[in-house]
């Protein structure tokens, strides 16, 4: 692996970048009148419009050439082809496998995974239809009306975000629950108001050993069993584990186990088994759809030519953002309520992926990496750090996505939310210049100093990048499809900079310590502890009566 920033393509980009940090968004529309029909690419009716990012044709063309020459091609097809492309891991990646249709093979280490994935779906199909019309019941024959889904990280944020965005098409007779922080609060929060009888947990954990997950579960089974008795957990739990032994010890009849591979990343794997809960809420046939409109993002990144790739482009857009005009962050705006967990959810799959500073050759990098990701639905959120976005002192650039037609329409709000997305992504590129904010308040009546002291306060300065995501409506072929495209643009950048994006190493320090802290707070031992750790230990027993 070559050094990034030595190669031609980098140094062509730091030469070119002082002209477009210089220029501004409106100077460009009026330069180039077909600047929409330019820099807007399609998909079906997936549109996604890079006109106001700061970007050129000489722009594009410089960062396919960088996409080349560090071989973004070629690790993308070793990652189709089921290569071991998780380095420190030694392991396949491919979560595409999971959405791939049956029948075409997929290979990892000279075997072909499709008829395991088909079998579990199959065993997911079944599950959830049974639940749904009512032949799998409870313990005391009671019809099963809640599930609670038990996990962390990517096996809570993906089926969450997922049932959240897809609620038009859930089951109002059968409702979801999530549950991941090991804070009591929450465990406590969900089961206040479900009713044993009536209750279906879902246990998602790999090695069925997950801190979090297993310690919400063992009081999930006790708050059960006390109620319905130690029987009724074979009813009322089933699992998405690969630990048969330690499924079996909780109690829970491994034929209500679902299965997945080493090969599926947590933040990749609402697809598999995780996925359960979306079946079970939304039923099996909108599940398919989903993994259908994500094997469509697929085909086009597997396939289309990098000018025309929408993850492709998304990432080299993002690495111009970062590398190149300097952006710390990245926001992600859907103008969409059901979509109100995709900025959450899309944290953990970009800075869980790229949030590292160590290269796939084991060298530190010497460039800035993955952003920080973060965002709300709008409009909500225009009223909130909208002001930092217009008038702050940082590059913000932003994703704004939304569907051309509500699901659920009511009167004109939905043109109401589209107006505003149009009308926030113009003012952001074109601001407001002085020029303007005199006429306006020269219009309100104002005139000399009380007009000057007012004039700063109302200008804009505009040139902020933005990227604008539509869609007839949000099915779930199109979710699908969206996660897809986000997951391909974060392969897309951690490819560029050299990274290994499908491990997470850096959250292990924090659950060792937690596991060498934890007696400590129970029995006040504090030998081996630092010393702030220990006096922290001994205010929180103070406070507790310990």
């Amino acid at each position: 692996m070559t050094d990034l920033t030595q190669g031609e393509a980098w140094q062509a980009l730091e030469r070119h970048a002082p002209k477009q940090r210089n220029r501004h968004l409106r100077e460009m529309f009026h330069a180039d009148s077909a600047r929409f029909e330019r820099f807007t690419f399609r998909l079906d009716d997936l549109l996604v419009d890079f006109s106001k990012q700061r970007i050129t044709g000489e722009t594009l063309h410089l960062l396919r050439e960088l996409a080349e020459e560090t071989g973004l091609v070629e690790h993308r097809d070793a990652m189709f082809a089921g290569e071991h492309i998780n380095t420190t891991e030694d392991r396949a990646v491919l979560h595409v496998a999971l959405r791939h249709p049956v029948e075409r093979p997929m290979y990892v280490d000279g075997e072909n995974v499709m008829p395991a994935v088909a079998e579990v779906l199959d065993r997911v199909a079944a599950f959830s239809r049974e639940v749904r019309e009512g032949e799998r019941r409870g313990a005391g024959g009671e019809r099963l009306t809640d599930v609670v889904n038990i996990g962390i990280g990517g096996s809570d944020l993906g089926p969450l975000m997922v049932t959240e965005a897809l609620w038009p098409y859930t089951s109002p007779d059968l409702r979801a629950h999530f549950v991941s922080n090991v804070d009591d609060s929450h465990l406590a929060r969900v089961l206040r108001d479900l009713d044993p009888a009536r209750t279906l947990f879902v246990v998602a954990s790999k090695t069925f050993t997950t801190e979090e997950t297993m310690t919400n579960a063992r009081s999930a089974r006790a708050w059960l069993v006390e109620r319905l008795g130690e029987d009724a957990v074979a009813k009322h739990f089933v699992a998405v584990s690969t630990n048969a032994e330690a499924v079996a010890g909780f109690g829970i009849d491994t034929d209500n186990m679902f299965g997945f591979w080493d090969w599926v990343g947590g933040r990749y794997s609402l697809w598999s088994a995780i996925g359960l809960p979306i079946a079970l809420v939304c039923g099996f046939e909108r599940f398919r759809e989903l993994l259908d409109g994500a094997h469509a993002m697929d085909e086009h990144f597997r396939t289309a030519p990098l000018a025309e790739n929408l993850p492709v482009l998304m990432g080299l857009v993002g690495i111009w953002n970062r590398n190149f005009l300097g952006s710390v962050c990245h926001a992600v705006l859907p103008y969409d309520q059901r979509l109100h967990r995709l900025a959450a959810y899309l944290q953990q799959a970009d800075m869980e992926s790229n949030g590292k500073s160590v290269r796939r050759d084991n060298r530190r990098v010497d460039y800035t990496t993955g952003p920080i990701v973060w965002g709300e639905p709008g409009t909500n959120a225009q009223h909130s750090f909208f002001q930092m976005i217009h008038q702050g002192t940082e590059l913000i650039p932003a994703d704004f996505i939304a569907a051309a037609k509500s699901a659920t329409p009511m009167g004109d709000h939905h043109l109401k939310l589209l107006a505003n997305v149009l009308a926030q992504t113009e003012a952001l590129a074109f601001g407001k210049t002085p020029e303007e904010a005199r006429a306006e308040l020269e219009g309100q009546g104002l005139t000399g100093e009380e007009l000057e002291a007012l004039l700063p306060h109302k200008l804009f300065g505009g040139n902020q990048p933005t990227t604008t995501i539509l869609y007839d409506e949000l099915t779930p072929f199109a979710l699908g499809r969206l996660i897809a495209l986000y997951e391909h643009k974060i392969f897309v950048e951690g490819s560029i900079w050299g990274l290994n994006s499908f491990d997470q190493m850096g959250v292990e320090l924090g659950k060792q310590l937690a596991k060498r802290t934890l007696p400590a707070l129970a029995s006040g031992q504090l030998a081996g502890l630092p010393a702030v750790t220990a006096s922290l230990v001994e205010e929180i027993r103070a406070r507790r009566g310990d």
